[in-house]
Protein backbone atom coordinates (compact mmCIF):
# COMPACT_ATOMS: atom_id res chain seq x y z
CA UNK A 1 0.00 0.00 0.00
CA UNK A 2 1.46 3.57 -0.98
CA UNK A 3 1.61 6.49 0.86
CA UNK A 4 -1.13 8.50 0.18
CA UNK A 5 -4.04 5.96 -0.13
CA UNK A 6 -6.85 6.78 1.80
CA UNK A 7 -8.06 3.81 4.42
CA UNK A 8 -11.54 4.15 5.93
CA UNK A 9 -11.63 2.94 9.39
CA UNK A 10 -13.21 -0.38 9.04
CA UNK A 11 -15.05 -0.07 12.67
CA UNK A 12 -16.25 2.55 14.61
CA UNK A 13 -14.08 3.63 17.74
CA UNK A 14 -14.67 5.02 21.40
CA UNK A 15 -15.34 8.63 20.93
CA UNK A 16 -11.02 10.41 21.08
CA UNK A 17 -10.14 12.35 24.29
CA UNK A 18 -7.14 14.14 23.11
CA UNK A 19 -6.46 15.08 19.75
CA UNK A 20 -3.25 16.04 19.08
CA UNK A 21 -1.52 18.21 15.82
CA UNK A 22 2.18 18.78 14.69
CA UNK A 23 2.94 21.90 14.19
CA UNK A 24 5.23 22.68 11.20
CA UNK A 25 3.33 22.04 7.95
CA UNK A 26 0.21 21.01 9.75
CA UNK A 27 -0.81 24.04 11.15
CA UNK A 28 1.48 26.61 9.27
CA UNK A 29 3.75 26.76 6.50
CA UNK A 30 7.63 25.44 6.99
CA UNK A 31 9.29 23.12 4.42
CA UNK A 32 8.13 25.80 1.59
CA UNK A 33 10.98 28.32 3.37
CA UNK A 34 13.44 25.37 3.58
CA UNK A 35 12.98 24.14 0.15
CA UNK A 36 13.37 27.94 -1.35
CA UNK A 37 16.37 28.56 1.03
CA UNK A 38 18.17 25.13 -0.18
CA UNK A 39 17.55 26.30 -4.19
CA UNK A 40 19.50 29.63 -3.04
CA UNK A 41 22.31 27.46 -1.45
CA UNK A 42 22.39 25.61 -5.03
CA UNK A 43 22.23 28.72 -6.50
CA UNK A 44 25.31 30.07 -3.88
CA UNK A 45 27.34 27.40 -3.52
CA UNK A 46 27.77 25.30 -6.92
CA UNK A 47 29.83 28.01 -9.03
CA UNK A 48 32.36 27.57 -6.56
CA UNK A 49 32.43 23.65 -6.30
CA UNK A 50 34.28 21.38 -8.60
CA UNK A 51 32.63 19.86 -11.50
CA UNK A 52 30.20 17.29 -10.83
CA UNK A 53 29.15 17.99 -7.33
CA UNK A 54 25.74 17.68 -6.58
CA UNK A 55 25.32 20.45 -3.93
CA UNK A 56 21.89 19.82 -2.84
CA UNK A 57 22.63 15.93 -2.14
CA UNK A 58 25.73 17.02 -0.35
CA UNK A 59 23.69 19.70 2.16
CA UNK A 60 21.47 16.13 2.60
CA UNK A 61 24.19 14.41 3.17
CA UNK A 62 25.73 16.73 5.87
CA UNK A 63 22.21 17.66 7.57
CA UNK A 64 21.81 13.28 8.20
CA UNK A 65 25.36 13.39 9.42
CA UNK A 66 24.82 16.28 12.21
CA UNK A 67 20.99 15.22 12.69
CA UNK A 68 22.29 13.10 15.98
CA UNK A 69 24.70 16.16 16.93
CA UNK A 70 22.11 18.73 15.84
CA UNK A 71 18.79 17.76 16.03
CA UNK A 72 15.99 19.54 13.78
CA UNK A 73 15.15 22.88 13.05
CA UNK A 74 16.61 26.08 11.34
CA UNK A 75 19.61 26.15 13.51
CA UNK A 76 20.96 22.88 12.87
CA UNK A 77 19.92 23.89 8.98
CA UNK A 78 21.95 26.70 8.85
CA UNK A 79 25.06 25.04 10.22
CA UNK A 80 24.87 22.07 7.93
CA UNK A 81 24.91 24.57 5.22
CA UNK A 82 28.05 26.56 6.18
CA UNK A 83 29.78 23.19 6.84
CA UNK A 84 28.47 21.75 3.41
CA UNK A 85 29.63 25.09 1.89
CA UNK A 86 33.15 24.78 2.93
CA UNK A 87 33.81 20.97 2.54
CA UNK A 88 32.07 20.97 -1.61
CA UNK A 89 34.29 24.09 -2.44
CA UNK A 90 37.41 22.51 -0.50
CA UNK A 91 37.16 26.11 1.69
CA UNK A 92 37.04 28.02 -1.56
CA UNK A 93 33.60 29.43 -0.85
CA UNK A 94 33.37 33.44 -0.64
CA UNK A 95 32.45 35.06 2.80
CA UNK A 96 29.44 36.95 0.93
CA UNK A 97 27.88 33.67 0.38
CA UNK A 98 28.15 32.48 4.15
CA UNK A 99 26.98 35.92 5.06
CA UNK A 100 24.01 35.56 2.44
CA UNK A 101 23.04 32.04 3.93
CA UNK A 102 23.36 33.36 7.54
CA UNK A 103 21.62 35.93 6.76
CA UNK A 104 18.50 33.52 5.18
CA UNK A 105 18.84 31.41 8.07
CA UNK A 106 18.24 34.95 10.63
CA UNK A 107 14.60 35.53 8.24
CA UNK A 108 13.49 32.25 8.75
CA UNK A 109 13.77 32.45 12.46
CA UNK A 110 12.01 35.62 12.84
CA UNK A 111 9.53 36.05 9.84
CA UNK A 112 6.09 35.73 11.21
CA UNK A 113 4.39 32.08 11.37
CA UNK A 114 2.19 31.81 8.17
CA UNK A 115 -1.22 29.53 9.56
CA UNK A 116 -2.67 26.72 6.85
CA UNK A 117 -5.97 27.95 5.18
CA UNK A 118 -8.70 26.72 7.89
CA UNK A 119 -6.62 26.15 10.79
CA UNK A 120 -7.99 28.65 13.22
CA UNK A 121 -11.94 28.19 13.04
CA UNK A 122 -10.99 24.17 13.00
CA UNK A 123 -9.04 24.30 16.02
CA UNK A 124 -12.64 26.66 17.19
CA UNK A 125 -14.67 24.15 16.24
CA UNK A 126 -12.54 21.05 18.10
CA UNK A 127 -12.00 22.73 21.05
CA UNK A 128 -15.28 22.17 22.52
CA UNK A 129 -15.36 18.65 21.75
CA UNK A 130 -11.24 17.33 22.93
CA UNK A 131 -8.48 18.05 24.42
CA UNK A 132 -6.36 19.79 22.16
CA UNK A 133 -2.57 19.43 22.37
CA UNK A 134 0.73 19.92 19.94
CA UNK A 135 3.52 17.72 19.58
CA UNK A 136 6.27 19.27 17.67
CA UNK A 137 9.89 18.76 16.88
CA UNK A 138 12.80 21.00 16.39
CA UNK A 139 14.48 23.65 17.88
CA UNK A 140 12.91 24.40 21.38
CA UNK A 141 13.64 28.66 20.92
CA UNK A 142 12.09 28.67 18.08
CA UNK A 143 9.22 26.78 18.31
CA UNK A 144 7.87 28.53 21.69
CA UNK A 145 8.12 31.75 19.19
CA UNK A 146 5.85 29.91 16.95
CA UNK A 147 3.77 28.57 18.72
CA UNK A 148 3.33 32.01 21.29
CA UNK A 149 3.20 34.11 18.13
CA UNK A 150 0.60 31.55 15.81
CA UNK A 151 -2.03 33.17 17.54
CA UNK A 152 -3.02 29.77 18.44
CA UNK A 153 -1.71 28.95 21.62
CA UNK A 154 -5.32 29.40 23.58
CA UNK A 155 -6.95 26.78 22.33
CA UNK A 156 -3.85 23.97 23.29
CA UNK A 157 -4.01 22.48 26.98
CA UNK A 158 -0.55 21.65 26.25
CA UNK A 159 2.29 22.12 24.18
CA UNK A 160 5.10 19.57 23.89
CA UNK A 161 8.39 20.06 21.65
CA UNK A 162 10.03 17.16 21.40
CA UNK A 163 13.72 16.17 19.77
CA UNK A 164 12.57 13.00 18.17
CA UNK A 165 8.77 11.59 17.12
CA UNK A 166 9.24 7.89 18.12
CA UNK A 167 7.06 5.21 19.77
CA UNK A 168 8.43 6.04 23.09
CA UNK A 169 7.89 9.92 23.04
CA UNK A 170 4.60 9.41 22.19
CA UNK A 171 3.89 6.60 24.93
CA UNK A 172 5.34 9.20 27.55
CA UNK A 173 3.02 12.07 26.33
CA UNK A 174 -0.40 9.87 25.99
CA UNK A 175 0.65 8.85 29.93
CA UNK A 176 1.47 12.30 31.25
CA UNK A 177 -2.01 13.32 29.30
CA UNK A 178 -3.86 10.32 31.24
CA UNK A 179 -5.36 8.96 28.54
CA UNK A 180 -5.64 5.84 26.87
CA UNK A 181 -4.24 5.13 23.53
CA UNK A 182 -7.37 4.21 21.55
CA UNK A 183 -8.60 7.85 22.73
CA UNK A 184 -5.91 9.54 21.38
CA UNK A 185 -5.66 10.69 17.90
CA UNK A 186 -2.40 12.58 16.13
CA UNK A 187 -2.53 14.44 13.02
CA UNK A 188 0.01 15.44 11.05
CA UNK A 189 1.93 15.62 7.66
CA UNK A 190 4.47 13.17 8.39
CA UNK A 191 4.13 9.66 7.80
CA UNK A 192 7.06 8.58 9.48
CA UNK A 193 6.89 11.21 12.47
CA UNK A 194 3.12 11.37 13.05
CA UNK A 195 1.60 8.56 11.83
CA UNK A 196 3.28 4.85 12.40
CA UNK A 197 4.76 5.91 15.65
CA UNK A 198 1.38 6.58 17.27
CA UNK A 199 -0.34 3.63 14.97
CA UNK A 200 2.14 1.44 16.71
CA UNK A 201 0.98 1.95 20.00
CA UNK A 202 -2.35 1.34 19.52
CA UNK A 203 -3.23 5.00 18.85
CA UNK A 204 -4.92 6.68 16.06
CA UNK A 205 -3.85 8.73 13.10
CA UNK A 206 -4.96 10.88 10.53
CA UNK A 207 -2.24 11.86 7.63
CA UNK A 208 -3.09 15.43 6.18
CA UNK A 209 -0.40 15.56 3.77
CA UNK A 210 2.21 19.06 2.89
CA UNK A 211 2.79 20.39 -0.48
CA UNK A 212 6.55 19.28 0.13
CA UNK A 213 7.77 16.82 2.16
CA UNK A 214 11.70 16.67 3.30
CA UNK A 215 13.31 14.10 1.99
CA UNK A 216 14.53 12.45 6.15
CA UNK A 217 10.42 12.12 6.27
CA UNK A 218 10.07 9.91 2.92
CA UNK A 219 9.25 6.40 4.39
CA UNK A 220 8.24 2.59 2.76
CA UNK A 221 5.94 1.31 4.74
CA UNK A 222 2.70 -1.06 4.81
CA UNK A 223 0.38 0.43 7.16
CA UNK A 224 -2.77 1.56 5.60
CA UNK A 225 -3.75 5.01 7.58
CA UNK A 226 -6.46 7.92 6.92
CA UNK A 227 -6.12 10.55 4.85
CA UNK A 228 -7.44 13.95 4.55
CA UNK A 229 -7.28 16.59 1.49
CA UNK A 230 -7.26 19.20 4.02
CA UNK A 231 -7.48 19.98 7.80
CA UNK A 232 -11.18 21.47 6.93
CA UNK A 233 -12.22 18.32 6.63
CA UNK A 234 -11.00 17.23 9.88
CA UNK A 235 -13.98 17.95 12.19
CA UNK A 236 -16.30 15.74 9.98
CA UNK A 237 -13.68 12.87 9.84
CA UNK A 238 -13.29 12.45 13.79
CA UNK A 239 -17.00 13.17 14.12
CA UNK A 240 -17.83 10.11 11.64
CA UNK A 241 -15.10 7.85 13.02
CA UNK A 242 -16.42 7.91 16.40
CA UNK A 243 -20.04 8.32 15.72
Amino acid sequence: MSAGEFVAPRTRVERFEVVAFDADDTLWHNEDRFVEVQARFVELVAPHAPRGIDVADALHATEMANLADLGYGVKAFVLSMAECAIDVTNGAVPMPVVRELIGLAREMLTEPVRLLDGVPEVLEKLSGDYRLVVVTKGDLVHQERKVTTSGLEHFFEYVEIVSEKDPPTYRTLIDLLGVEPARFCMIGNSVRSDILPVLELGAHAVHIPYTYTWQHEHVEHDTGFAELGSIRELPDYLAGVTS
